[in-house]
């Protein structure tokens, strides 16, 4: 296994949320610096109509969990991607439904796109119909890991941490999700590389 590397790491983070709990107008600085990544990741898996639920309560869990983030097991934006997660699986229908309908219909042209960054990233919005279709049917803890390394380019410590599991079980769901994909695209790489 190889040395935790939290990409994205701000510097002060962990202080910053420590100083909240006695100051919690401190927990502004955590929304500002995150609120567009999360906001766009949870976008880009649910959809506009569903993201501004989940972001709002994303921060509102953060802020009310502070107290037990532990520095030592993730970085700040891990920890808010992994509460992110765990809230987007609650919405399981309304991902798959989007998913399903992205298939059958491909992407929606009038989409409001986000910085010219975001246009280049995969999202559930701009998958080919096909791929759509496909990470619909993958279950959703393992569509969890796939969309985490494609949305949000976790690397597979931060997933473990982010997911609460452990470091091969992110090897192994992200194995599965690939070749369940390959399969149902006809063994094409939808991942463009076998490097995770």
């Amino acid at each position: 296994m190889t040395t935790v590397s939290w990409a994205g790491h701000r510097a002060g983070d962990a202080e910053v949320v420590r100083r909240s709990l006695a100051e919690s107008e401190r927990f502004s600085v955590i929304f500002d610096a995150y609120f567009a990544e999360i906001h766009r990741y949870v976008t880009q898996r649910l959809g506009p109509d569903s993201a501004e639920d989940v972001v709002a309560e994303t921060f509102l869990t953060a802020f009310r969990k502070r107290a037990r983030y532990d520095p030592s097991r993730a970085s700040v934006r891990v920890w808010l991607y992994g509460i992110a997660s765990n809230l987007i699986r609650r919405h399981h229908r309304t991902e798959v439904r989007t998913l399903r309908a992205l298939g059958r219909h491909g992407p929606d042209p009038d989409f409001p796109g986000h910085e010219d960054e975001v246009s280049a990233q995969v999202s559930a919005e701009s998958l080919r119909p096909d791929i759509a279709t496909a990470v619909a049917e993958l279950h959703q803890r393992d569509r969890d890991v796939l969309l985490l390394v494609a949305l949000a380019d976790l690397s597979h410590e931060e997933i473990a941490a982010a997911l609460g599991i452990p470091y091969g079980t992110v090897g192994s769901r992200l194995n599965r999700a690939r070749r369940k994909l390959r399969a149902a695209l006809g063994d094409s790489n939808p991942m463009g590389s076998d490097h995770g």
